[in-house]
């Protein structure tokens, strides 16, 4: 048995994905969400290895409050301080991260990478896994861009090879450093349904050189206004949803412990 766990957890689409991969590999596993509230881990590994579940994702608020309670951690898990597939091995709870390499995958599949210059967007979760993996492909300069800029510094040490670089948010900062960019990735809530808050400048993406693109990790809307600027200017464009189903395929290939036809299965 494979399950999803959250707070809230029940709106996730991996229910939907992995059920689908599941039956086109012509296996009989079930995929199903269960909440487990902050502070509930224990309880629930414990759970979960008495009934049979051999792999779990995890989304909020769990990732990293999972790094202490694994027996042993992948080198992204490891990288990011967050872990979102967990698999039993042998009795022994795995924790891997599949956030960065689905975003790499993503970008690919979009045709948006490589990219030489990448501005990034916020500096949570998302956006260390997202900055740390493709800061190991070694494109150029990437920044994270962020409003708390001592929170984007901190992202930016835990990069060995010094690709990362902090930077500010303001509407100038980011036209500049857009100029000498070809993506931009926004790992922020701004433009997500039920966000209050929206990009308040757009011109930015003005700086930004022909053949450039723009991905979004929001799937909700599916095209958020900062994609809507971007395309009506010309540029190429990618949400969130990519990324989700990418995720997913990694975290299968954990699950089932072989590798899965990626591009099959991102179709289906």
């Amino acid at each position: 048995m494979l399950q999803v766990i959250g707070d809230p957890v029940l709106h996730s689409k991996s229910p939907l994905i992995h059920p689908a991969m599941l039956h086109h590999l012509g296996l009989d596993l079930s995929y199903t969400p269960q909440v487990v509230p902050k502070g509930g881990l224990p309880d629930y590994l414990a759970w979960a290895k008495a009934h049979g579940v051999t792999g779990f994702n995890a989304t909020m608020p769990h990732k990293e409050d999972l790094i202490p309670l694994m027996d042993t951690l992948g080198e992204d898990a490891v990288r990011c301080g967050a872990v979102n597939t967990v698999c039993l091995r042998d009795g022994a709870w795995v924790g891997h991260n599949t956030d960065g390499e689905g975003c790499l995958a993503a970008l690919h599949h979009q045709g948006l990478w490589p990219a030489r210059g990448v501005v990034i967007l916020g500096a949570g979760g998302a956006a260390k896994a997202v900055a740390l993996r493709l800061a190991r492909e070694n494109p150029g300069p990437i920044w994270v861009c962020n409003r708390t800029r001592s929170k984007a510094q901190q992202l930016c040490q835990l990069d060995p090879d010094g690709v990362l670089t902090p930077a500010d948010f303001d509407p100038g900062t980011l036209s500049h450093l857009c100029s000498q960019a070809q993506l931009v990735i926004n790992c922020t809530n701004l433009g997500m349904d039920g966000c209050p808050h929206q990009f308040e400048d757009f011109s930015f993406l003005d700086a930004l050189p022909s053949g450039s693109g723009v991905m979004d990790l929001i799937y909700h809307p599916a095209k958020t206004q900062l994609l809507h600027q971007a395309q009506a200017r010309g540029l190429g464009v990618c949400n969130g949803l990519p990324m989700l189903v990418y995720q997913a395929i990694f975290a299968l290939e954990y699950f089932l412990d072989r590798q899965l036809p990626g591009e099959e299965l991102a179709q289906v």
